[in-house]
């Protein structure tokens, strides 16, 4: 769903003290403008590909929406070519790169983003860290996960990352079951924006909370990330990276289990370990 740039971007390459020329991919990187009924609320940095979704969770991690029957349809520019059969989707704005996402009533939450939030921020709109932590409830006890499957889970999400393998420039995030069956994956230059995809898939799919799915993202697991993945209802999450100190901090306040370095056939485990099964 990513889109790479365009063909036709040379460049140098140095290599062994020779420099050849030769044609490259590189990932692109755009604004795109979130609308609430017409009214600006943000500016976002990221992968053109799968805006409703992105524009759906990221809705809901801010809490402004909370199911799909709290949006009565959405409008998006014309060149974006997106349309989804749980919502209607209108290609009628004028300008590119925008999405206006028009609601059935008053939003859940008043809205508080009105800036730009680049590829590397998931919460520059919040104004306190307190404010990340309301609508989470703790995550109820369960379901039980078979540790042998997560390895396993990274050789899936970076086999589905197709726009990663031209251009080696994107974050990818994937939902998987109990079993290891991959439900979702999206990539984007933001590793947040990949998981709202993934939320705002869920959400079009009438399928949250996540109660029962665990989510595998590649770098490394920062606050944002466990912020949104415990809003969708998600009992696991695990990242290739390492977590930050606020990441672990939230996730065993609301009683995620949150896996770190997951690489080869090792990892660490900094919260609610007791979903784990033991050989």
């Amino acid at each position: 769903m990513a889109k790479p740039a365009a063909p036709g971007l040379h460049i140098r390459r140095f290599t062994a003290g020779e420099w050849t020329e030769s044609p490259d991919a590189v990932v692109t990187e755009e604004p795109l403008q979130l609308l609430l009924d017409g009214e600006p609320l943000a500016v976002v940095m990221r992968t053109p590909g799968a805006d409703v979704e992105l524009a759906l969770g990221l809705l809901f991690a801010e809490g402004i929406i909370r199911s799909l029957g709290d949006v009565r349809g959405m409008r998006i520019s014309a060149e974006a070519d997106e349309t989804e059969s749980r919502i209607e989707v209108e290609p009628a704005l004028v300008e590119s790169n925008q999405v206006d996402v028009l609601l059935a009533g008053r939003p859940r939450r008043k809205p508080e983003r009105s800036m730009l939030a680049s590829s590397a921020c998931g919460v520059c709109g919040t104004q306190m860290i307190e404010d990340l932590r309301r609508d989470l409830a703790s995550l109820p006890a369960g379901p039980v996960f078979d540790p042998a499957l997560l390895p396993g889970l990274v050789d899936k999400l970076r086999s589905g990352q197709g726009v990663f393998d031209r251009t080696g420039g994107l974050h990818a995030a994937g939902l998987f079951d109990p079993g290891g069956e991959l439900i979702a994956l999206r990539e984007d230059v933001g590793r947040h924006n990949a998981v709202d995809k993934v939320v705002g898939r869920l959400l079009l799919d009438t399928r949250l909370p996540a109660s029962n799915m665990q989510l595998v993202v590649s770098g490394r697991a920062g606050y944002e990330i466990v912020q949104k993945s415990i809003g969708a209802g998600i009992p696991l999450m695990a990242a290739v990276g390492a977590p930050s100190s606020l990441a672990v901090a939230m996730a065993r306040e609301f009683n995620q289990t949150l896996v770190g370095f997951l690489r080869g056939d090792r990892f660490n485990v900094y919260s609610s370990p007791d979903r784990l099964t033991k050989n």
